[in-house]
């Protein structure tokens, strides 16, 4: 830590995401420098933001406390062992690794060596998140369906829409809905040569209830929400807005007319102030650095999202259901 007490971070792969970790980090006063491969990248951002642009990541472990990794998945695994090996803390960015085998590897690491291990899962961070979170949590809620669609990601090269975007919204319903016992998956390839571009994931929970992930490339139009039936009401959390609506109803007990029901519907819409979610993430990994506690979202969070991702994927090659252990 430096003599004012922040936490000096440094970002290992600067592409499209850790550009963004940079630029929140450097806003926070707790960029310390960056590393990538392409020596034109580092140098850039490390520019743009008055930091100093390591030639290799042992180079920059040495001058820092803690790292943020944000390069290609595949390369997860490899890169943490080096930061874990230096003893420094990490924030993974999702997923934690292309596989569940490469992801426990990567928590048992940290574990073994004592460090703070989050994976940046960033929808947890999102206001409307929270909020659902809070609601949930006092009454029962029977079922949660997401939709995150958009048009396919240049930017993304190892993994697929499931492993991509499904784990966000796995996340989440996990996070607020608890833990899964059975996955069932249907999707496939349109566009994309290699890894699937669009699924249709359900999750049966441990508790009974149910869940559905949509997830796709394929769509024009870039959306981003969630609905969730309770006992009592039925919610609609838009992460994009930061908006969340809660709809009651109430019918008349005696009504003999099925086709002109009366009924009373009330809506209740809640807009959040505004808050950059990948603000509170990296906040909230430096705080647990600082005050020796678990982050938000812990390596087992990021672990138990590919396992069920990973899940999922297998039951799209089967055409059967995966149980969980």
């Amino acid at each position: 830590m430096d003599a004012g007490g922040t936490v000096k971070v440094g970002v290992i792969g600067v592409g499209s995401m850790g550009r963004n970790h940079a630029r929140v980090l450097a806003s926070l006063g707790a960029l310390h420098g960056v590393y990538d491969v392409v020596e034109a990248a580092r140098q850039e951002v490390a520019s743009k933001h008055g930091v100093k642009p390591f030639s290799s990541p042992a180079h920059l472990l040495r001058e820092c406390d803690a790292v943020v990794v944000a390069t290609p998945t595949r390369y997860h695994r490899d890169v943490a062992a080096k930061v874990v090996e230096a003893g420094k803390h990490l924030l993974v960015e999702k997923p934690l690794g292309t596989t569940a085998e490469e992801a426990w590897e990567i928590v048992q690491m940290a574990r073994d060596a004592g460090v703070t291990l989050a994976v940046g899962h960033v929808e947890r961070y999102n206001p409307a998140v929270e909020f659902v979170k809070n609601y949930a949590g006092g009454r029962r809620v029977i079922s949660m369906v997401s939709r995150r669609v958009s048009a396919y990601p240049w930017r993304i090269r190892d993994v697929g829409v499931v492993m991509d975007l499904g784990v966000h919204d796995i996340d989440v319903m996990r996070y607020i809905g608890g833990e899964v016992a059975e996955v069932y998956a249907t999707g496939g390839r349109i566009k994309n040569e290699r890894y699937e571009d669009h699924a249709v994931i359900s999750l049966n929970f441990r508790d009974g209830k149910v869940g559905v992930v949509e997830v796709n490339w394929l769509t024009p139009k870039k959306i981003r929400k969630m609905f969730l039936t309770c006992e009592d009401s039925y919610v609609e959390m838009d992460y994009m807005e930061q908006r969340v609506d809660i709809s009651r109803s109430e019918i008349p007990r005696e009504q003999y007319d099925l086709y002109n029901l009366e009924m009373e519907v009330e809506t209740r819409s809640i807009r959040l102030r505004r808050e950059e979610p990948l603000k509170r993430e990296l906040m909230d990994f430096m705080g647990a650095i600082e005050e020796r506690r678990d982050p938000l979202v812990r390596g087992e969070d990021g672990a138990r999202a590919v396992e069920i991702a990973e899940a999922a994927l297998r039951s799209m090659e089967t055409g059967k259901r995966v149980e969980l252990e």
